[in-house]
């Protein structure tokens, strides 16, 4: 028996749907012109009723994951409502799969996105996600940008 094994090579600056319901819409497209092999998935795609999002990720980095900074960048309505940094691999005692992966081998995970812990509005928000090889913040290897439209609130 063999299973069904695909990666996307996204065209740069082209958006793709990753999900769309009735409460809720999610686009990403790369923030730089390099295309990626990358795909991402969740599932249940709703913020009604839903806690906890199954998330999976397929990806092929372009270089060595020994250290790993991300920085998320949030737009609500055009405004700016929040920036997280996190240093998810420091090189020691690192506690993700994904540190310590070696350029152009394949991160294949699924994981979990804890929703219920904010509670969305209704309206229009933008999501960076810019991952870093050093703790400057002057090697980005990978940018992307979603776009997440709240159709109707979740209070």
């Amino acid at each position: 028996m063999f299973g069904l094994f695909f990666l996307i090579l996204f065209t740069p600056g082209v958006s793709e749907f990753l999900c769309m319901s009735s409460d809720l819409e999610i686009s990403y497209n790369f923030c730089d012109s390099t295309a990626h092999a990358f795909t991402f998935n969740v599932t249940p795609c709703s913020f009604m009723n839903k806690s906890i999002w199954k998330a999976t990720l397929t990806w092929i980095p372009r270089s060595d994951i020994t250290f790993l900074k991300i920085i998320f960048h949030i737009w609500y309505d055009g405004v700016k409502a929040l920036q997280w940094k996190e240093v998810l691999c420091s090189g020691a005692d690192d506690e993700y799969s994904v540190c310590g992966m070696l350029k152009g081998e394949t991160i294949a995970t699924t994981f979990d996105i804890k929703g219920a812990r904010t509670k969305f509005p209704k309206g229009d928000y933008d999501v960076i996600l810019q991952a870093f090889s050093d703790d400057s913040e002057n090697n980005m290897f990978m940018c992307l940008n979603f776009t997440m439209i709240v159709k109707q609130d979740a209070f």
